[in-house]
């Protein structure tokens, strides 16, 4: 960094170790890769001084960080209490209090007078206020107590609803210890299950626990199963999955009765079925990754047998959906069509419950849900070739704004649908949909103080890419900001994985643009808002199109009138943090400050050891480098780490936990060290790193908000707002 004044704070600089490797006849020299070894004190100390030096260059930035908290503190309604859902004869649901950093899991006892609309009304909880007959399952803040770090991996209560079994994390490494409950009793049983993976759950009979393990890599590679009161050791391999690009995951069907297990990838999975989920029985296999296809399976029963519900890309990029027996799936030729692929919609995922089909869809950029009953499912409705009529609730009277609905997780045995909608400026809210009235009842909208949703608004807006592509843009502000080329901007990207960037109101948001500022999500290629080819074209050998669609954007925005062109800021986390450094290299004259969260920013060297996490799954995303040099080649070209040129790059902010398994720490601890060396601005490169947390960060919901506060100040003050 040029300009330094002595006065001024010091960034550390780490020792030179240079370490050389060649992958097709190109040899990379990497001189902080030392900075790897976590349990190295060295590498401790270098970490802790990087902390120091942002707290120092940031110490003025104090006073807008502290109003920043106040504010979303002040905005939250701290006590509050989820819409209860109901279950197999209880209410289950979440509640907060203040003061307290976690939510409270619990339940209450259902009636069941016969009633059906009144049964299934949800109970009138007022935040606060005890509730009779109230069963505590899980309490967050209890369990974090002691500990540094904590999070819930999932809880599953057993069809009896006698036992619970939870998941916790106290490190933020996203291994998982496993407890198990009697709700009898409300006492732990001894059973303690120590490196697990997230969403533990009962089979029927609730005796046995289902859960996954990871391998080295932090690749979900076994699920097992645990007899209750048996030693660990005893516990049984379901299924195992030896194939390194393949991501397991296991859930039960929708009535709860089988198991479903998927090993799969960006581009194709394998499906299987563990029938009852009986002892001494295995699973078998569904559709197979021979196939080549992505598939989903939903076991369903229509016309009085076990049918299979096959939503899949064969042949169809934005999805179709196929039935077939379940005793037949295996054979292709049995899937019998029920919803052709259609250019412009997008077949997401599939729920049921006892008499309803719930589809998840994408259409016109964003989420929306389509209601059908299953009896349009049987041989003679299908065979008649009617085409499938569905209802879709919520969309028709959303007006201009862009609005996401989706389904939140059904009961299978409830006669009406739980959905949540959401808009960027309308606080989320909460409905049960009747498919047999097609009626909505709004059970609830979030409650939110210091906030009308009057005084601002959210367009859908588009930029021209420099291929000409249409890349939709949100554009968030206050009413009263006008596109006249004065406002600062704020520009958000991820565009990676098919992971879609969809309506939802931040509650924290509002403290920037309270402050005038132009909130923009840039939705990317490499995301998912336009449907599967968005997402082709933003991976792989085409990834620099998520690049430059950010940039050509960023341009657009002050062509637009809604930048002005000296107050841009641009942020982006994980894989967004790789969109950030790619970024920064290609136009950092754009921005006057970036922030990168957990960034993803030496891909290269990650993907090319097999041995560290995820770094084989990832080949599917982004190409295999160790065995095709023309990706070695492309990766290469746009890597952030290897593409740091002298130039003048502006403010910087990387931010990162020392557990995350996701993206290392290393990597913006290595990328912040060539930055300083090469930027000919006196712009200082920040770096901080959260020492008890994981890929989201420190835990809980007020060091959340001090973590936001954090950087909204950041890019406020970079931005020309410091109060």
């Amino acid at each position: 960094m040029t300009a330094a004044t002595e006065s001024a704070p010091q960034p550390p600089v780490a020792e030179k170790r240079p370490v050389s490797v060649t992958h097709h006849g190109h040899t990379r020299t990497d001189e902080y890769e030392w900075l790897r070894d976590s349990e190295d004190p060295k590498v401790i100390k270098h970490l802790e001084a990087e902390n120091a030096y942002a707290d120092a260059v940031t110490a003025a930035q104090k006073p807008l960080r502290d109003a920043i908290y106040e504010e979303i503190a002040a905005r939250v309604v701290q006590t509050d209490v989820a819409v209860p859902k109901r279950s197999r004869g209880w209410w289950y649901y979440a509640r907060t209090v203040e003061g307290s950093a976690y939510p409270i899991h619990a339940r209450v006892k259902a009636a069941d007078t016969g009633n059906l609309a009144a049964d299934w009304t949800p109970p009138a909880l007022k935040p606060g206020e005890p509730v009779e007959g109230e069963e505590i399952l899980v309490d967050g803040n209890a369990l974090a107590e002691g500990h540094t770090f904590f999070a819930l991996g999932g809880l599953d209560v057993s069809l009896d609803g006698t036992k619970l079994v939870y998941a916790a994390d106290f490190t933020g490494d996203e291994r998982f210890t496993v407890f198990v409950k009697d709700l009898t009793t409300g006492q732990l049983l001894a059973d303690r299950i120590e490196g697990a993976f997230y969403e533990p759950v009962f089979t029927p009979d609730g005796q046995r626990i289902v859960y996954t393990v990871v391998d080295e890599t932090w690749r979900p590679h076994q699920i097992k199963v645990h007899t209750i009161g048996t030693d660990t050791a005893e516990d049984t391999v379901l299924y195992q999955e030896d194939d390194a690009q393949m991501w397991l995951g296991a859930a039960p069907s929708d009535d709860e009765q089988d198991l479903v297990i998927v090993a799969g990838n960006s581009e194709y999975a394998e499906t299987w079925i563990w029938e009852g989920m009986e002892a001494g029985t295995e699973p078998r296999l569904l559709v197979s990754r021979e196939e080549r296809i992505l598939n989903s399976v939903a076991p369903v029963t229509v016309d009085g047998r076990r049918q299979a519900l096959i939503l899949h890309d064969a042949e169809a990029p934005n999805g179709r959906l196929d039935i077939a027996d379940l005793a037949t799936v295996t054979d292709r030729s049995t899937w019998r069509p029920v919803i052709a692929e259609h250019p412009e919609t997008k077949l997401n995922s599939l729920e049921t419950t006892s008499t309803h089909a719930v589809l998840s869809v994408r259409a016109e950029t964003t989420p929306r849900i389509r209601i059908f009953p299953l009896t349009a499912l049987s041989d003679e409705a299908l065979a008649s070739g009617t085409e499938l009529e569905f209802w879709e609730p919520l969309i028709k009277d959303a007006g201009d704004a862009p609005v996401a609905v989706e389904a939140s997780s059904n009961s299978f045995e409830a006669p009406v649908i739980r959905l949540q909608k959401a808009s960027d400026t309308t606080p989320n809210q909460t409905y049960d949909a009747d498919p047999a009235t097609r009626e909505c009842r709004l059970l609830h909208t979030g409650p939110v103080n210091n906030y009308s949703p009057e005084d601002y608004v959210a367009t859908r807006e588009w930029a021209t890419a420099r291929d000409g592509e249409q890349i939709p843009l949100t554009v968030l502000r206050r009413r009263d900001v006008k596109a006249d080329g004065t406002a600062p901007t704020i520009v958000y990207g991820y565009g990676s994985y098919e992971i879609s960037n969809d309506p939802r109101f931040g509650y924290m948001v509002p403290s920037l643009l309270d402050r005038g500022v132009v909130f923009v999500t840039a939705h990317i290629r490499g995301g998912g808002e336009r449907g599967r080819h968005w997402y082709l074209d933003g991976k792989k050998l085409k990834k620099e199109n998520s690049f430059n669609d950010f940039v050509d954007a960023t341009r657009w925005l002050i062509e637009a009138g809604w930048a002005d062109p000296k107050r841009i800021a641009a942020f982006g986390g994980s894989a967004g943090g790789l969109l950030m450094g790619a970024v920064l290299n290609q136009a950092p004259e754009l921005y006057q400050a970036v922030l990168a969260a957990v960034p993803f920013v030496d891909p290269l060297t990650s993907i090319l050891d097999p041995d560290l996490p995820l770094s084989a799954l990832e080949w599917e995303e982004w190409g295999n480098p160790i065995e095709d040099e023309e990706v070695y080649r492309y990766m290469l070209g746009y890597s952030p780490y290897e593409n740091i040129t002298k130039q003048d790059y502006p403010l910087i902010a990387a931010r990162t936990s020392l557990h995350d398994t996701r993206v290392l720490y290393v990597e913006p601890a290595k990328w912040v060290q060539r930055l300083r060396e090469h930027t000919t601005s006196d712009k200082p490169v920040l770096f901080t790193c959260e020492m008890h947390g994981g890929h989201g960060g420190a835990s809980g919901r007020y060091e959340l908000w001090k973590d936001r506060s954090w950087e909204y100040a950041f890019m406020l003050s970079a931005i020309g707002i410091t109060q």
